[in-house]
């Protein structure tokens, strides 16, 4: 079976900036494990992996994620940053998040919003889920997978919260789709690699900001308060009894 985005014609809507090597393909089991074994066999950055369908798709936490084939749509990117402080490293999935809302945005005219660190939301629900993964090496690598929600009905959504392109109103075009967010990500991984300051970009897309939260720490542990901001390394500041404090991973939960 074919893939639903033709790696020709991918390629030649990007051009040769960032992305060197683009690959679609119908099935695989999971984007990011295919790029992980890429990168620690020592390949070039700029790769790009597409797939209908994902039988082994992993999120956060190594939380399984997986959709009817040709429901939805997994971009993986291979990406080896140049000297970048090891701190400014946890920006990537705001980075990657910056990416998908602005692609989506670009692509289908939808109101995405983030929820910190990455997820994109549309009315509320998450229509994309990324995973950033380092791979240890000389140079180290990142390799960046995002798992969009295109075509899903509502009785296939993997969980209640969840939404889809189309179930938003969206008129999908898987393709346009890949473009626009691979174009966004070269747009800010590029700013990021500069060293731009990205907080007032993020602010302006994440729901978080100015709202009461818990983040959940660990199955025992988690903190409520008031999100405030980012800070320079991308952590997310809470307002807490008093004190603000920073936080670099978590569950984080929007309260009504």
């Amino acid at each position: 079976m074919d893939p639903l985005v033709d790696e020709t014609w991918l390629a030649g809507e990007l051009g040769r900036g960032l992305w060197q090597q683009i690959e679609t393909i119908a099935e695989t089991g999971s984007t990011n494990a295919v790029l992980g074994a890429r990168a620690r066999a020592g390949e070039a950055s700029g790769q790009v992996l597409v797939s209908d369908y994902q039988s082994q798709g992993r999120g956060r936490f190594t939380r399984v994620w997986e959709a009817p084939p040709g429901k939805s749509v997994a971009i993986s990117v291979l990406l080896r940053p140049p000297a970048v402080e090891p701190q400014r490293w946890l920006w990537l999935p705001l980075v990657a998040g910056l990416a998908v809302a602005d692609g989506l945005r670009a692509s289908t005219g939808m109101d995405t919003r983030l929820k910190w660190p990455n997820d994109v939301l549309i009315d509320g629900g998450k229509v994309c889920g990324i995973l950033a993964e380092r791979v240890a090496g000389a140079p180290p690598a990142v390799v960046i997978g995002m798992g969009i929600n295109t075509l899903l009905s509502r009785d296939e959504l993997p969980v209640p919260t969840a939404t889809s392109l189309a179930l938003a109103g969206a008129e999908v075009v898987p393709g346009e789709v890949v473009r626009d967010v691979l174009r966004a990500l070269e747009h800010w991984y590029l700013s990021w690699v500069a060293g731009d300051d990205l907080r007032e970009a993020y602010g302006a897309r994440c729901d978080t900001m100015g709202r009461e939260v818990r983040v959940v720490i660990s199955e025992t542990e988690s903190v409520q308060g008031r999100a405030v901001g980012v800070d320079p390394d991308g952590r997310l500041l809470v307002r807490a009894g008093g004190e603000v404090r920073p936080f670099s991973a978590g569950d984080v939960w929007h309260l009504r």
